[in-house]
């Protein structure tokens, strides 16, 4: 199926673009461990690696943004994961090979993440595309995150094309409400971690895709 007009694809990041789930749950077993924990099996903590420091913590530690210590646990949590950013993550099989071809097609592509820039920026480097990409969205890149549509609004003013010819890629409920509230299409990412959002066929989205290279299926 392709999509009519669709000339730039944006990327969620963790989930989508590149497995971060590993360095993340390092993290959070740091955290753990400070706490006399034994660590949290990769399993448990990997389907809500979608939602961040917030969905980690609630998992891993039982904490929510309303308990006492979140905010202390929080920034230990970031403050682990910075240190070790990307010693396990790795981009999804099959990405490269997608940016490849959508460069090849003369397409821009580029990253909008609920991940923070002292995140993201780095991330991008140490995974070698930071070059390649023609935005970079972070979650506080605006005063909003998603599913807000304002973070995908401004990657499409950084490429200069209209919203409604940007195809999202994204693995959680929130990227399907930021992108139709920007008017942009969407595509789910079946290979992700598809966080608390249940089934991506009931999220209404343009496509669900089962690998990355079926966005390029998507493509004029």
């Amino acid at each position: 199926m392709k999509l009519n007009g669709v000339r730039a694809v944006l990327f969620d990041l963790d989930g989508t673009f590149a497995d971060t789930a590993p360095d993340l749950a390092r993290a959070l077993n740091r955290v753990r461990a400070e706490r006399g924990l034994a660590p949290l099996p990769p399993e448990v903590s990997r389907p809500h690696t979608s939602s961040g420091a917030r969905g980690l913590l609630k998992a891993g530690l039982g904490v929510t943004p309303e308990s006492p210590d979140y905010g202390v646990l929080r920034e230990k949590f970031l403050d682990h994961y910075e240190k070790e950013l990307c010693v396990d993550t790795r981009l999804f099989d099959g990405i490269p090979e997608v940016l490849a071809k959508i460069q090849a097609r003369r397409l821009p592509w580029g990253i909008v993440t609920n991940k923070g820039k002292r995140f993201t920026d780095p991330l991008l480097r140490l995974l070698a595309v930071d070059h390649l990409a023609a935005c970079a969205v972070s979650g506080d890149s605006t005063p909003h995150i998603k599913p807000h549509p304002a973070p995908l609004l401004l990657a499409a003013s950084l490429i200069s094309l209209p919203p409604g010819e940007c195809l999202y890629v994204g693995d959680d409920l929130r990227d399907v409400q930021a992108a139709r509230s920007a008017g942009m299409h969407f595509a789910a990412a079946g290979w992700g971690y598809l966080g608390e959002g249940g089934d991506p066929h009931a999220w209404g989205a343009d496509a669900v895709l089962s690998r990355p290279h079926e966005i390029l299926d998507l493509l004029p």
